[in-house]
């Protein structure tokens, strides 16, 4: 584990405060709107450490490592809004029943798996945008 240094909280603070995956440059950029002097290459090493040790998610979104603050020691998949980012934990015991029978089938042993679902909430969908 790393030591816990103050640029390390401050990422870590910042990324809690997100409802939906960020980047590290946008999260960077908020930092210094907040009047940080902390650095974007220290930004991308503590979001790459917090997600290792399963503090944050990671995910790539054309081409772009997005991170969200996650409850730590619990899996779980997400459903994301593509409009506004809008992200939310979801328990899928079924997906994980799924991942075990399909690797199984063809003689897979320790199967991971990342499920991220995809659509748009009810805010978005309201606004009546296209599928």
């Amino acid at each position: 584990m790393k030591r816990n240094t103050w640029q390390r909280e401050a990422v870590r603070e910042a990324l809690g405060t997100s409802e939906s995956f960020v980047s590290a440059q946008s999260l960077h950029s908020s930092l210094r709107d907040s009047g940080s002097p902390i650095g974007l290459a220290t930004v991308y090493r503590a979001l790459t450490d917090l997600a290792t040790e399963g503090e944050a998610d990671s995910l790539q979104q054309d081409g772009e490592s997005l991170y969200r603050a996650c409850t730590p020691g619990s899996h779980h998949h997400h459903l994301i809004c593509r409009n506004c980012g809008l992200t939310v934990e979801i328990e899928a015991d079924a997906v994980e029943t799924w991942a075990q029978q399909v690797a199984a089938e063809h003689g897979f042993t320790q199967p991971n798996h990342i499920v991220d679902v995809f659509g748009l909430c009810a805010e978005c969908s309201k606004l009546g945008l296209p599928a």
